[in-house]
């Protein structure tokens, strides 16, 4: 039985920087992966779909040059070069990875499978490693639907679709939130015909529902066509490999829908099969591993990181999973992730940049709300650029005056939506964003009439 330090069973965006982190303290470092170092966002998640996403928004940026008064005559999209170039930045990320892991003398990479055989106690390769210090950070593997035929078909899910070389002729989206919007307007500006079926009655069932529709529109406006209030029943392919899809309606009604490829983006399942939590007694919830507000499980030296742990299942968040753990092992004041406030981003185009809660969320919470809310067509930076559509919407406790969250759904709505993360975090009262002085003509200054509207 070899004995370490630390155990750190997946290098996600977790995993891997605190893996780095011991290893500089001085630990030994069992650093455990059974199939690419960086986990899912390097290899299936951000840098792939990012990378193929400036490769959609290229495209029809030269497709409506026109509208600026360029002339771009014959747009094509390479699909495979694409590819070749997502490709290219996947294996720079991961095997820059490997060459700091290798650089490190007192991390010993295992390429396997772990599985607990005692409550500090992995097996990998038919090796023992044993360590006080045990880290889960395995993350989230698509959620496959027991639709009727589906394992007849060649589904697609976003660890294959960016393997197409090939731009699909009719693509079904199953799910309307994050990865099915991302990948369907992907598609759609390669030259897919794209048709999003959704089970609940709007997209991104978790925003609020005026951005919800704002999304909706404008992703309409290209082309994308929605079922909303579906549910997908049976699928089956014909002779000449067409895909014919059934979705049951809200009243009860069936509908075929026909297509030539078919997406499942309906959600994750936590990868905690095999791991043998069972058997020593590490609890968890839906397959979830449960942990405290400082990410320990009920194991004393066991923690779970990242999406395993249930969420929010963002590549920032595991990070700074990473930040509170490393930091609670080497100092007495602890850190939390008790109120931590969650900003995220929907890299569609528009862009949603969300941050704290939503006006729904804050209004079943019991707040006093005040809300603030203008069109992207309000703001002169984005009359200019001719991107005016979405919404900026800010939402405020009227009786502490503090900012509970912020939507921007425009161009470059993550990166804008992060000044009012900052207050937020200082801790402000909002009023201070409406006495500011902002550089004209910028996205941000789209604030001053965001905040006049307050009430």
């Amino acid at each position: 039985m070899k004995n370490f330090d630390a155990i750190i069973i997946g290098s996600g965006q977790a995993g891997n920087p605190l893996a780095h982190n011991l290893a500089d303290s001085g630990w030994t470092v069992a650093l455990i992966e059974k199939e690419y170092m960086g986990g899912s966002c390097v290899n299936y998640g951000c840098t792939p779909t990012k990378t193929m996403v400036a490769s959609s928004q290229a495209a029809f940026n030269a497709g409506n040059a026109s509208q600026l008064g360029i002339e771009i005559a014959d747009v094509k999209v390479n699909l495979k070069k694409v590819v070749e170039r997502k490709n290219k930045m996947v294996h720079q990320w991961r095997g820059g990875q490997e060459k700091q892991a290798a650089k490190r003398s007192n991390i010993t990479v295992f390429n396997g499978s772990a599985q607990f055989t005692g409550s500090h106690v992995i097996t990998v390769n038919g090796e023992e490693l044993k360590s006080k210090n045990i880290f889960i950070n395995t993350g989230t593997s698509p959620l496959i639907l027991p639709i009727e035929g589906i394992n007849e078909v060649n589904y697609l899910t976003n660890r294959n679709i960016m393997d197409l070389e090939e731009v699909p002729e009719h693509l079904l989206v199953i799910g309307g939130s994050y990865v099915g919007l991302e990948f369907g307007q992907m598609f759609k500006r390669f030259g897919s015909k794209v048709t999003i079926i959704e089970r609940k009655d709007q997209i991104i069932s978790k925003e609020d529902k005026d951005v919800s529709e704002s999304l909706q529109e404008a992703l309409e406006d290209e082309g994308i066509q929605f079922i909303k209030s579906a549910q997908a029943v049976s699928i089956r392919k014909d002779a000449n490999g067409g895909l014919h899809l059934t979705v049951k309606l809200n009243n009860n009604k069936e509908e075929v829908i026909k297509g030539s490829h078919i997406l499942l983006a309906v959600g994750r399942k936590p990868n905690t099969d095999g791991l043998g939590l069972d058997a020593v007694g590490i609890e968890t919830y839906k397959g979830y591993i449960t942990v405290d507000e400082y990410l320990r499980t009920n194991i004393p030296g066991v923690y779970a990181l990242g999406d395993v742990k249930g969420g929010p299942a963002f590549t920032h968040i595991s990070y700074n999973d990473f930040q509170i753990v490393y930091h609670n092992l080497f100092n007495d004041e602890k850190k939390s992730i008790k109120d931590r406030i969650v900003p995220y981003t929907l890299f569609t185009d528009p862009e949603l940049g969300r941050v704290g809660l939503t006006e729904k969320e804050a209004r079943e919470s019991g707040y006093n709300v005040m809300v603030g809310k203008i069109p992207m067509s309000h703001v002169a930076r984005a009359i200019e650029m001719g991107v005016t559509k979405g919404l900026m919407k800010i939402v405020v406790d009227a009786d502490t005056d503090q900012i509970l969250g912020a939507t921007v759904l425009g161009i470059n709505g993550g990166e804008v939506v992060q000044t009012i993360m900052v207050l937020m975090y200082a801790k402000v009262r909002w009023k201070l964003l409406k006495g500011a002085v902002y550089i004209h003509p910028t996205l941000t200054e789209g604030f001053f009439g965001l905040l006049e509207s307050v009430k």
